[in-house]
């Protein structure tokens, strides 16, 4: 396998999709993830000496490990090319610290070689622009990696003598685990009052179903705490059944839709979990694979930014297969909200839009997360969505019950042909401005179906 250049990565898997794009002078491996970590004992981390860390080789990485140094020591060029974010770069980082230490970098090259998607084009651009390690990145993992030890070892040790069967301390997890507790005392303390709200199910003229909640009653508009007791509510309750109600009032504002950005990993994990069903751990390990198999970019990102080719395919799949009309004048650019983003990293995006889900045949969970990724790209280029903001009131006539329905009728589908963004508001105000109507008319009666 010995090869005049040595290509290291982290896993078989993209080693396999990367030795497609690389002839027979290159001889491509995988490092198994990290190969070294911090010794675990006191003093791996040193503060007084300016942070020195003592670093050893983890027991799985030593054959791994011995594999790399057999075909370095044969070869006159060894490009790292781990993935292109922090930890990718604090593997390339220990490798390299390795092979030097044995001596094995004595008149060869080594370059870093990074790119956000695994396919011919993107590799053979990386390796046509290769650099030197990132001290940056590699100072953020270690300054990471120390706060870890330090906070974790040092800690953990006092919690379990405080807390027999307790679990480590951590950098993140004990400031998450005290705003839980912060937030659990105001829930202890928290004084709980009755009251009872009534959403309806009603059918419009068309036998379209459409909820409205009971908002006047007697008159009076009702507040949240006005409906004490369960009493009180089956009394209104009967006193909307014995209505024939009929669409009185109706107010439209036309309101335009824009499509949601692209993903990053954050917004990834939320729809993958809204709609898929998926853990955020799972999430990453499908999406891993994806990108493993060149199918879709570098999945830790913050950035929304997508590349120009992939902008012009999502724009002239737009046209051909939806038509003019769902396409902007302008291609649409998107800016991360996050101040740290990362703007050179590109969103999680296919890497080649004309593989459309339906022409893959992929494992159960990476078909499913593919075809999200690919729904969202291409949505986040299509044009807006025209909604009509609708507020009707339902009554006899009279102001004696008063039933408000809000919602949204589309006006034009636009980006909504291809993709409905998952809420993460459960306020009441957001799902019904979210909520689709059917199309009511002033005047019309309307059937009673359900009050809950």
């Amino acid at each position: 396998m010995s090869a005049p250049n040595v290509v290291i990565v982290e896993s078989p898997a993209k080693a396999k999709t990367i030795n497609k794009y690389l002839g027979s002078d290159y001889a491509v491996i995988a490092s198994y993830g990290h190969v070294r970590d911090l010794v675990n004992k006191d003093g791996s981390v040193r503060p007084d000496e300016d942070f020195a860390m003592t670093w050893q080789l983890g027991d799985r990485a030593k054959k791994n490990v011995n594999d790399i140094k057999k075909l370095v020591k044969a070869a006159n060029t060894i490009y790292l090319a781990t993935d292109p974010d922090r930890e990718g770069e604090a593997i390339s980082w220990h490798i390299n610290e390795i092979l030097e230490e044995a001596n094995l970098l004595k008149d060869k090259e080594i370059y870093r070689v990074a790119f956000n998607e695994i396919t011919k084009n993107a590799v053979k651009e990386a390796f046509d622009h290769a650099r030197e390690l990132d001290q940056d990145l590699i100072d953020a993992y270690m300054a990471r990696r120390a706060l870890d030890y330090l906070v974790g070892f040092n800690i953990s040790p006092i919690l379990w003598r405080k807390l027999p069967g307790s679990r480590s301390a951590g950098r993140v997890q004990s400031v998450a685990l005290r705003l839980v507790s912060d937030r659990e005392a105001e829930i202890e303390a928290f004084d709980p009052q009755e009251y009872w709200s009534l959403e309806t199910l009603l059918h419009n003229k068309d036998g379209a179903p459409f909820t409205a909640r009971l908002t006047t009653l007697s008159g009076n508009k009702l507040g949240k705490l006005d409906i004490g007791s369960e009493k009180d509510s089956n009394t209104a309750a009967g006193r909307i059944r014995a209505k024939d109600l009929r669409v009185t009032k109706l107010t439209k504002k036309q309101a335009r839709r824009n499509p949601p950005a692209p993903f990053i990993t954050s917004s990834m994990q939320m729809e993958a979990s809204g709609k898929l069903g998926m853990s955020a751990s799972k999430t990453m390990r499908t999406a891993q694979r994806l990108y493993e198999e060149g199918l879709i970019t570098y999945m830790r990102t913050d950035g929304t930014t997508l590349s120009a080719d992939a902008v012009d395919q999502a724009r002239a799949l737009i046209k051909s297969d939806y038509g003019d009309k769902y396409l902007p004048n302008e291609p649409r650019l998107y800016k991360s909200k996050a101040k740290n983003a990362q703007e050179a990293h590109e969103a999680i995006r296919p890497t080649d839009l004309s593989k459309t889900p339906s022409s893959l045949k992929l494992e159960h969970d990476e078909q499913r997360l593919y075809d999200l990724i690919w729904k969202r790209t291409m949505a986040s280029q299509m044009e807006n969505a025209i909604m009509d903001q609708v507020a009707a009131d339902l009554s006899d006539g009279t102001d004696d019950v008063v039933l408000r329905a809000n919602g949204s009728v589309i006006s034009f589908d636009g980006f909504l042909t291809l993709y409905i963004e998952e809420s993460d508001d459960e306020t009441e105000e957001k799902n019904d401005k979210d909520r689709i109507l059917p199309v009511l008319n002033e005047g019309d009666k309307t059937k009673l179906i359900e009050v809950r």
